[in-house]
């Protein structure tokens, strides 16, 4: 907020503070008024949120992907001039899907000392991110969209993954 101040940005701020309680309509610690004020601004600036480990809380940021539909999280990886890294002219655009696989958030204790983590792939949620990663690609000039997967292993869930992105690819061909 202060480096807006300071640029001279004239932004009207809404704060909105992670509760100490779980709020019902949540399930989390984020409050529905944050959630709300997100929704009716079409913007947020969020802060390092973290989620009390091995409580059985369920992820702030999570409940702020499921609740606000944030499927596709877009990663830019630049070399920067000037600066001597291990690889030079990095250029690398990830996008990963941000609310299926591994944040679906469902898992339980089957019996003591053994957990079991649900990996939920849709159809649905797979197109969409293929998509956008396709969409992207486009409207960026870029000319190569690659599928990571771990197909060969999770033969059902990154197969329908992969599947779907074949097909998207094949799609965006004509």
């Amino acid at each position: 907020m202060e480096v807006f101040k300071v640029a001279g940005v004239p932004i009207e701020w809404e704060e909105h503070f992670v509760g100490k309680d779980i709020d019902a309509r949540t399930q989390s610690f984020l409050t529905w008024e944050s959630l709300e004020s997100v929704r009716n601004n079409k913007v947020g600036l969020k802060g390092p949120m973290a989620t009390p480990v091995g409580k059985g809380h369920r992820s702030l940021n999570l409940t702020l992907r499921k609740k606000l539909n944030l499927y596709a999280n877009v990663r830019p990886c630049y070399s920067l001039p000037g600066y001597k890294t291990k690889y030079d002219d990095v250029d690398l655009i990830t996008i990963r899907e941000n609310t299926e696989g591994e944040y679906s958030g469902l898992e339980h204790q089957v019996v003591r000392g053994v957990v079991e983590s649900l990996k939920i792939i849709t159809r649905q949620g797979s197109l969409r991110v293929a998509e956008y990663a396709f969409h992207y690609a486009q409207t960026h000039g870029r000319k190569r969209v690659s599928a990571i997967h771990k197909a060969n292993i999770m033969q059902k869930t990154d197969g329908l993954f992969l599947k779907v992105c074949l097909h998207t690819y094949a799609e965006n061909l004509v």
